[in-house]
């Protein structure tokens, strides 16, 4: 008997397949912490520290994550993204970012629905406040 392929079974196949490339960058942070400050009733300060960051965007993964649990937290639904300052040196990373933080959905490109960013942070091994 023999066996027939489908095209989907033949492209899931060829998905599973090993490719060449690169070798994938080991990933192996250390948080450090996060310090919270409030400075306005909606509007909150994330100093965050980690070691073993690979770019900014590291740090500011921290800080996004830090806002979203300090939105639950309060009671809050929502965030949405200042600035974010960040700094290396020696290794350390410090990131300061500030966000808003909001019971319905703020106006903004950079928003944040806090409970699925802390289920993305879960998931992806970044602690929150």
């Amino acid at each position: 008997m023999r066996t027939r392929i489908s095209f989907l079974g033949a492209a899931m196949l060829a998905a599973c397949t090993p490719t060449e490339g690169p070798p994938q960058e080991y990933f192996a942070p250390e948080y450090l912490g996060i310090e919270t400050r409030r400075l306005d009733d909606d509007l909150v300060s994330f100093l965050v520290r980690m070691k073993g960051a690979r770019t900014k965007a590291d740090v500011a993964d921290y800080g996004k994550c830090a806002a979203a649990q300090y939105a639950l937290i309060r009671g809050f639904g929502f965030a949405r993204h200042v600035r974010t300052n960040v700094q290396e040196e020696g290794g350390l990373w410090a990131g300061d970012a500030v966000y808003t933080i909001s019971a319905a959905l703020p106006d903004g490109l950079q928003t944040i629905d806090a409970e699925v960013a802390v289920a993305e942070c879960a998931e992806t091994g970044i602690p929150t406040v």
